[in-house]
């Protein structure tokens, strides 16, 4: 018997808006490990003001997004740095089936609302789903293997977005 359900709508209502200074996609870094030092707000709406109670304890912080900019999807993508297309849940690809992102930023501070936050790389008026807090002995695990990046994970730092959260030409 498949006890499965299958669930076709999941709604999320997002807790707060980022204020960044990537306007749009192009030129943003690809990860926070190339947005060392830029800086960025998030206005938490103030329904949800009370949930940041202690979270000014904390150095990093842990940001689940919408891919507002980004249009539909592809399974198959050609991810950054790399001219062979890879299947999207081997990527970190923008355009995904549920667009949702992750990253894990540096807590400035926390006044009233507005959480200040640094090496963001994520674009303007991006909506926050959820915040958590970053503890580097619980979430932090040395990875054993890291797949088709094993040549490219040292290039990170450096690079730059280009259009794949709009683009729909099956090459994200």
């Amino acid at each position: 018997m498949n006890t499965e359900k299958k669930q076709k709508e999941i709604i999320f209502n997002p807790i707060g808006i980022i204020h960044s200074p990537f306007k749009d996609c192009e030129g943003m870094p690809i990860q926070t490990i190339g947005a060392q030092g830029v800086k960025a707000q998030i206005k938490i709406f103030p329904e949800f003001k009370d949930g940041l109670k202690d979270l000014d304890g904390f150095s990093h912080i842990i940001l689940i997004y919408n891919f507002h900019l980004s249009i539909d999807y592809n399974l198959s993508v050609k991810p950054f740095m790399e001219d062979t297309i890879r299947g999207v849940f081997a990527t970190r690809a923008p355009r995904r089936p549920n667009q949702i992102g992750m990253s894990i930023v540096k807590l400035e501070s926390v006044k009233d609302n507005i959480l200040h936050i640094s090496n963001v790389d994520i674009a303007d008026g991006t909506p926050i789903l959820d915040i958590k807090p970053y503890i580097k002995r619980i979430a932090c695990i040395e990875s054993e293997k890291i797949g088709w990046l094993e040549k490219k994970a040292d290039k990170f730092d450096n690079k730059i977005s280009d259009d794949r959260f709009i683009k729909n030409n099956g090459k994200n």
